[in-house]
């Protein structure tokens, strides 16, 4: 329960709407048995200095911060963390007497991510992929720790190479080299680590890689990825395809949680068992439904949302929403070519970077490749299978599926089975058979596969 003595965090950012922090620092007060309540606040970049007094006047305790703040919240604070100072951008705000105080864990929770994988810095060669804030982080963790050598790789060589100066002057010691990414042949030959802080690999460039050589990761023996959606990134996938061991930002995104947290609590820490369960909600804040036409996806789809109290959204209504028209009428106008450009396009928005949701794709939607790609990319995939004789039966006299208008509708439904069945198992992460299943029964099998049978 939150009382009228509730401590207030909450994250200060344009756009905010679409942050993880709310989610992940509720769960860290309600596991904790906390009176403390997180929420979001939109401030425009004109309005950082009257948000701060605002939020000062209101007496809130701590806020994080995001884009586009991190570097113009640092006038209007009363004193800054050493690092923060250092690396020029904060993320999370302590209120002190008289003012907020700037941290960035950003960083921290990068050097706990590393333990936590059991990433070795001191005396080893580092490949830092990036030049932007994330790498400056990164660059600031890898020196304070000690690393042999580090050479940054970024497309724009004068950024990497403003960034290896500052780098080495903090630490008196020439060990930061910058490299023009597309120079990477260059590359002294050696095992390196590596740390990947750019955006290629998120949606929409999930099927994407910072260097596509694959040769290249032969060189790598452990890797981390910054990014964390898709969960196995191509990054990744190289360095292991090549032999070595590759990890993605999951546990960093945790960890500058964690470290904000306690930074409101200095008095309280964060359980381990209490991490542990916030990196498997995470993992699974986002489900996906595939399958033919009439397996129930709708249904089953809207009946875990309710379940599992998120948002849920269906490829078709959002298309019409956008098209101001309906399905059939965008197949009868545009053709089906058109309508499959939109659900591509649909995948790409962003509200996919939202909160806990689940998604109903439409049946054609997973037969173009990259579909079936961004969809892995941004959630995790279970294929409702239906049989034949099932989908006749549910869609008896409904003349609203633009692909079974006409005759023989039986040898067409055995066609697009055929067709599409391969395609939707080769990407689901789990294949679950509806026929004879009520959509309660199923849910509860969905549940489980997703560990949130208690919920």
């Amino acid at each position: 329960m939150i009382s009228g003595k509730a401590k207030v965090c909450g994250i200060i950012g344009c756009p905010v709407e679409h942050s993880l922090s709310p989610l992940m620092h509720n769960f860290f007060a309600r596991k904790m048995n906390m009176d403390l309540v997180y929420g979001p606040f939109r401030a425009e970049a004109g309005d950082v200095e009257a948000a701060l007094k605002g939020a000062y006047a209101l007496n809130i305790a701590g806020m994080n911060v995001t884009i586009p703040h991190k570097q113009s919240v640092i006038p209007w604070l009363k004193e800054l963390d050493e690092g923060a100072r250092f690396i020029g951008a904060v993320n999370t705000l302590v209120r002190t007497e008289g003012g907020y105080k700037g941290y960035n864990t950003d960083a921290t929770g990068l050097l706990r991510a590393m333990r936590e994988a059991d990433l070795e810095i001191e005396g080893r060669d580092w490949l830092l992929f990036g030049a932007g804030g994330a790498a400056k982080a990164a660059a600031f963790v890898l020196g304070s720790r000690k690393a042999a050598s580090v050479t940054i790789l970024n497309r724009g060589e004068d950024r990497a190479k403003e960034l290896a100066q500052v780098m080495n002057h903090k630490f008196q010691r020439e060990f930061m080299t910058p490299l023009a990414l597309e120079d990477y042949r260059k590359l002294p030959d050696r095992q390196w680590q590596a740390l990947q802080t750019t955006s290629v690999g998120m949606a929409p460039q999930a099927d994407r890689a910072v260097i596509e050589d694959k040769g290249f990761y032969a060189c790598i023996s452990q890797a981390m990825d910054a990014v964390y959606t898709p969960a196995r990134t191509r990054f990744m996938e190289f360095v292991e395809e090549a032999g070595g061991r590759a990890v993605n930002g999951l546990d960093m995104l945790i960890y500058q949680g964690v470290d904000a947290f306690e930074l409101w609590n200095p008095d309280r820490k964060v359980p381990g068992d209490v991490i542990r369960e916030a990196r498997e909600r995470q993992k699974m804040k986002h489900v996906i439904l595939t399958g033919f036409m009439g397996a129930g996806k709708t249904t089953v789809g809207e009946l875990l949302a309710r379940r599992l109290g998120c948002a849920f959204f269906d490829t078709d209504r959002l298309i019409e929403e956008e098209a101001g028209m309906s399905v059939s009428q965008i197949f009868e106008t545009q053709g089906e070519e058109a309508f499959r450009g939109l659900e591509t396009a649909i995948l790409k928005k962003p509200w996919t970077q939202q909160e806990d949701w689940v998604l109903s794709v439409g049946g054609g939607l997973p037969m173009r490749e990259e579909n079936r790609k961004l969809l892995k990319s941004i959630g995790r995939v279970a294929y409702l299978r239906v049989r034949r004789d099932t989908v006749l039966q549910r869609l008896a006299g409904d003349t609203s599926r633009p692909l079974l208008l006409g005759g023989d509708v039986k040898g067409r439904v055995d066609s697009l089975l055929k067709v599409r069945g391969p395609l939707y198992e080769n990407g689901a992460d789990l294949v679950v058979d509806v026929d004879e299943k009520t959509p309660d029964a199923i849910v509860t099998e969905l549940k489980k596969w997703l560990k949130l049978a208690d919920i």
